[in-house]
């Protein structure tokens, strides 16, 4: 059996892939990639090199996308497709 919560990540990841590349998509993918908490305590701008910039609301939130950069470009790579985010630079 299959758990629920990994079928919908599937769907979602799928959906993803298939559209084109915006800013509305990339949004997406990073309030699924990190959860709500960390989306509303950030802000993302892909840039055309496939760096991906975050703009964190504190220092602890800087210190959490520092901690957990691995796991979400993993988690983003999945969604996006694996070449789309090349690295993340969290700024401030």
């Amino acid at each position: 059996m299959i758990p629920i919560q990994d079928c919908i990540s599937n769907v979602v990841a799928e959906v993803l892939r298939r559209q084109p590349l915006s800013t509305h998509k990339v949004d997406v993918a990073w309030r699924v990639a990190v959860g709500p908490g960390l989306a509303r305590a950030t802000s993302v701008t892909l840039q055309a090199d496939g760096t991906l910039e975050v703009q964190p609301k504190s220092p602890h939130w800087r210190r959490e996308v520092e901690r957990s950069q691995h796991l979400i470009k993993k988690r983003l790579g999945s969604l996006l497709g694996a070449d789309v985010v090349r690295k993340i630079s969290v700024l401030g």
